[in-house]
């Protein structure tokens, strides 16, 4: 395949129509290489081609009122470029970066500033996004677009790139992507899946969002070796999950959220559905919330501590049978291991006693951890007047 190179510049002022004429006339598969300076936007490239910077400071300059570079074809490729000022319509999903209907994509080392959306990917497959910075507008949090947005977008990877003060991160319809090394800070919902199957999240790093991973309503999901850090806000939460089937989260670190994990039990379909496992989860106001029942669980080999509570539950009811708890170490465990075998000698048995009073009535918790509270939990401890209820047991804690 042929490739020609052409190599230009353009003064740092905006000269009308230059870059787009210069995509225009470009055969297919030929590379742009880019000299410093700003190049007018609202380019649209609609043929096989490589966009580059061959000097640093190349900036392709929006008009704020629509997309700054629309890709309508596939195996196309822009790289090290500074891509800012789209239009701020979220009814348009005016973005830094627009692609439709195409495969093959790169974009790498690119920064994305001052646009709405950042990535709009819609019905995009086989396509690469790696290393680039991408934020968005300053507006009020809600107000602001996604930093990806991908919708039916197969089997494509997400490397190394930094997303931060975006909205959220989306996937709809969207399988078989792969997010690997990317971090993720003081966004909405950092990563947000919905009827998305046979995603992976690896090594990502997630800070100071208001939710950090929100899975609905998926199905094959793999979330492992992440750093899920301090969940902005009094609701807080690191992980939601909900209507998800065989979902597989093992070898995190989930610490200093208000809600660690938040998950809703109200799925009809029977069957081990969770698998958590290896994980670190710690220093959290709760490291497991449970809404509805508490069934269909694999909890195995974690290490749980410093919470201010282990186990909540919002909704009456006991602990299912379908859960299998084992081989976690607690630090409230209050048993022995007198054989030595680094098993406790009985269960580890997670009750709600008289704080199960906030958990199904939030204006309760005004009085938690207060002495009067403190005192009622020490006294059902001691002597319960009130039969606890049941919540979560360990039948094999690590000591």
């Amino acid at each position: 395949m042929k490739f020609i190179l052409l190599l230009f510049s353009l003064s740092s002022l905006l000269f009308s129509n230059a870059l787009q004429d210069a995509i225009d006339t470009a055969k297919p598969y030929s590379t742009l290489r880019l000299s410093s300076g700003i190049y007018r936007g609202n380019i649209t490239i609609s043929k096989p081609l490589n966009i580059i910077a061959n000097e640093p400071n190349v900036v392709i300059e929006g008009s704020r009122d629509s997309n700054v570079v629309t890709i309508q074809s596939s195996y196309v490729t822009l790289k090290n470029l500074t891509i800012r000022g789209s239009g701020e319509r979220i009814d348009r999903l005016d973005s830094a970066i627009s692609i439709s209907k195409a495969r093959y994509i790169e974009i790498i080392g690119c920064k994305l500033l001052d646009s709405l959306y950042g990535i709009d990917m819609n019905m995009v497959s086989d396509s690469k996004i790696s290393n680039n910075y991408i934020t968005s507008k300053k507006n009020e949090l809600t107000l602001r677009g996604n930093a990806l947005k991908l919708y039916y977008a197969h089997n494509n990877i997400f490397f190394n790139n930094t997303i931060e003060y975006s909205r959220d991160v989306t996937l709809n319809y969207s399988h078989n992507n792969l997010f690997e090394g990317n971090s993720f800070e003081h966004n909405r919902f950092a990563t947000h899946l919905s009827l998305s199957n046979q995603n992976s999240f690896k090594n990502n790093s997630y800070k100071y969002n208001s939710v950090s991973i929100m899975i609905m309503g998926a199905k094959d999901t793999n979330i492992s070796n992440n750093s899920i850090l301090s969940s902005n806000g009094a609701a807080g939460i690191g992980v939601v999950i909900n209507g998800v089937k065989n979902f597989v989260f093992e070898h995190n670190t989930l610490s200093f959220n208000a809600k660690g994990l938040y998950i809703d039990g109200q799925e009809k379909r029977k069957g081990i559905k969770r698998f958590i496992n290896h994980n670190e989860i710690s220093y959290n106001g709760e490291a497991f919330h449970f809404h509805a029942s508490i069934k269909d669980n694999s909890i195995t080999h974690n290490r749980i501590f410093g919470n201010i509570d282990d186990v909540v539950k919002d909704v009456e009811g006991s602990f299912g049978s379908s859960n299998v708890v084992e081989y976690n170490y607690w630090d409230r465990y209050a048993g022995f291991d007198r054989d030595g075998d680094g098993i406790g000698d009985n269960s580890h048995q997670v009750y709600q006693y008289a704080d199960q009073l906030w958990h199904y009535n939030n204006k309760v918790k005004f009085f938690y951890a207060s002495p009067i509270m403190s005192l009622l939990n020490f006294l059902s401890n001691l002597a319960p007047f009130v039969e606890p209820n049941l919540i979560m047991e360990d039948e094999k804690p690590v000591f």
